[in-house]
């Protein structure tokens, strides 16, 4: 079982309802904040997470952990599905996804409801796809989270998973480490006003099983053909699993 890292130390809640209260006060700032401290790469790296099922033509898909939704558009612009459902467990990061919902005209092809990534309320068989965006390092139960992702797929469905990994080679494993323990918390408390969410950015990825051993956790899980792709020397990566 991978180690549990929680947001808020000593604080009594479970995980999940820290992580919902985490995202719930960093809600406003968070596209913001995700652009300006990845310098806009997060954004190629989801082009080319969401790049992973152009052959696959999903028509209907699910994103868990949507947060604010940006995933989900990429999908929407990339993918031209018939329909994209978004969950999250922040109803403060939901609320900015219906604006840009709203903003974008795709009430018709994109809704969002809350919904726990550990007891999706959707039938098995589902989904053509279904993609998580850096949420699932902050899953409660990692293992329950990613199995019933599996459920809702349909058989021969895909998921595509992207996360921050932890890159070895020198001297990238030394620069990264510098800037996500030393910088990026400051600019995170600075702009956020949450003395916690972006310093538990980096302990979450430490504690976060990436490369071989989230793919094994994926096998473990049932998924077929389980593939991981590392992005600017393993400082990201695109996991990927057949139903």
């Amino acid at each position: 079982m991978p180690q549990q890292v929680t947001p808020y130390k000593d604080n009594g809640a479970t995980k999940k309802e820290q992580v919902a209260d985490m995202f719930n006060n960093i809600s406003k700032k968070y596209d913001f904040l995700n652009h300006f401290l990845s310098l806009g790469i997060d954004i190629i790296w989801r082009k080319k997470a969401i790049g992973e099922l152009k052959k696959d033509n999903p028509k209907l898909v699910l994103d868990v952990a949507t947060g604010t939704g940006d995933f989900a558009f990429e999908a929407i612009d990339m993918l031209n599905p018939d329909k994209v459902i978004g969950v999250d467990i922040s109803e403060g990061m939901l609320s900015i996804a219906r604006e840009k919902i709203q903003k974008r005209g795709l009430s018709d092809r994109f809704e969002v409801r809350m919904g726990d990534s550990e007891k999706l309320l959707f039938e098995d068989d589902t989904f053509d796809a279904v993609t998580v965006a850096y949420g699932v390092r902050n899953f409660e139960n990692l293992e329950k989270g990613i199995t019933d992702m599996l459920r809702v797929l349909k058989p021969g469905g895909k998921a595509v998973i992207l996360e921050f990994s932890k890159p070895q080679a020198f001297p990238v494993k030394q620069l990264y480490n510098f800037y996500f323990h030393s910088v990026l918390p400051g600019i995170g408390k600075l702009f956020s006003k949450d003395n916690r969410a972006y310093t538990y950015l980096p302990e979450s990825v430490a504690a976060f099983p990436d490369g071989k051993d989230f793919t094994a956790l994926m096998k473990k899980a049932g998924y077929r053909e389980t593939k991981n792709r590392p992005l600017l020397f393993g400082i990201c990566s695109i996991y990927t699993g057949i139903k």
